[in-house]
């Protein structure tokens, strides 16, 4: 009970005091919400897309006579979750939402079938032809490795049975795409609902992005690289990592490195190793077991750690997240984010480790993004 009540407590005192991602604006408009300024009456319009509106419409919700519930209701008829979910073919991308502007997404809900790493979500703001979210359906929800993993976090949550939620605010000032692609052989099912509001957007406000990447294995005595390329003013505000463990032993050694505004071959902001990232200490060890112990909280945690079985599942695997939404990382002109894979040899001495490590990177900037690095093909992206 008492762990119940300190989580509920940094939850509320989160919601209460977070600043304002849009705090620079002269005025409300109703973008940002939080349990302090929840009384505060605005002219924003809330929307709502899911297969049972697909265009947002203001009392068009409901309306179908066809859909993938429409056996279910044929005794009932319209307005009777005629159209609860869509299928997605393989090898076809879907349009889940397309928005006119001035706005901001405020919640998105969804709960794929089929194989997460397979399933790709891009975002796309103002008419750009390069997405500005390009990452697995799993990774983006903090669920990197196919299987299911409770999360508790203030900006993303995962509900059972595979409930994947996401608070991120994604303003934008003339339109938003949303589109997932199915790379899979088989076709999937996608219940989805993305909650918006129509609303004007500070000049201050950045776009939302969000990259995957993924090196397996890492080569010897090389590091992990998170994020590259960004140029212009942003600020970074969280990190997903889905990291296999290839070696016996303790795998968490490493620093995370943040190179801003210039910096070269030493960073402003260095890490003293990988479990101190996400706000862990001594291994994730459970003090009485000393075996690793999964958590998750408002702002970081690691909700999933998959051991092996004795037979096939050979491997430890984790998924950690840290979100910089009390602390982001603004930078001016660039930034590039890596982190080591560090275990320990002989002598008391570092082994540079040779994992499987993929990421997904988070941060606002302003527009146009430098381009992506291409994202990985199936066969990359399949975790074995």
């Amino acid at each position: 009970m008492r762990g119940i009540f300190l989580l509920l407590t940094t939850v509320l005192f989160a919601l209460f005091l977070t600043p304002d991602l849009f705090a620079q604006s002269s005025s409300f408009n109703g973008l940002e919400m939080n349990l302090g300024n929840l009384s505060r009456l605005s002219h924003a319009k809330t929307r709502s897309i899911s297969p049972e509106n697909f265009t947002g419409e203001k009392g068009k919700g409901g309306m179908a006579t066809e859909g993938t519930g429409a056996r279910a209701a044929r005794e009932l008829g319209q307005g009777w979750k005629i159209s609860p979910s869509v299928r997605i073919e393989s090898k076809q991308t879907f349009t889940l939402a397309e928005i006119d502007g001035p706005g901001a997404i405020q919640q998105i809900w969804m709960t794929p079938s089929g194989n997460w790493r397979y399933a790709i979500l891009r975002f796309y703001w103002d008419g750009e032809t390069e997405p500005s979210v390009e990452v697995p359906v799993g990774d983006f929800f903090a669920c990197g490795w196919g299987k299911y993993a409770q999360v508790s976090s203030v900006p993303v949550c995962v509900n059972p049975g595979s409930a994947f939620n996401c608070y991120w605010v994604m303003p934008f000032r003339k339109s938003c795409k949303i589109t997932m692609e199915n790379l899979n052989d088989k076709g999937m099912t996608l219940y989805y609902q993305i909650n918006y509001t129509l609303t004007d957007v500070p000049k201050d406000a950045g776009y939302f992005h969000a990259q995957f990447r993924r090196t397996n294995p890492v080569p010897y005595k090389s590091v992990y690289t998170i994020l590259d390329g960004v140029k212009g003013q942003g600020q970074y505000v969280g990190t997903y990592l889905a990291w296999g463990v290839n070696n016996n032993g303790w795998w968490g050694e490493g620093e995370i490195k943040f190179f801003m505004d210039g910096d070269k071959k030493f960073p402003t902001i260095c890490g003293t190793g990988t479990e101190d990232y996400f706000c862990g200490s001594y291994g994730f060890e459970d003090p009485v077991t000393r075996e690793y112990l999964e958590f998750t909280t408002p702002w970081s945690g690691m909700p999933q750690v998959i051991r092996p079985d004795g037979h096939n599942v050979s491997q430890q695997r984790f998924g950690l997240y840290r979100w910089h939404v009390m602390d982001p990382i603004r930078f001016e002109k660039d930034m590039r984010v890596t982190i080591q894979a560090l275990g320990w040899r002989s002598g008391g001495r570092y082994l540079p480790l040779q994992d499987d490590i993929s990421s997904v990177a988070f941060w606002y900037q302003k527009e146009p993004h430098a381009p992506f690095p291409q994202l990985p093909d199936r066969d990359y992206l399949e975790i074995q």
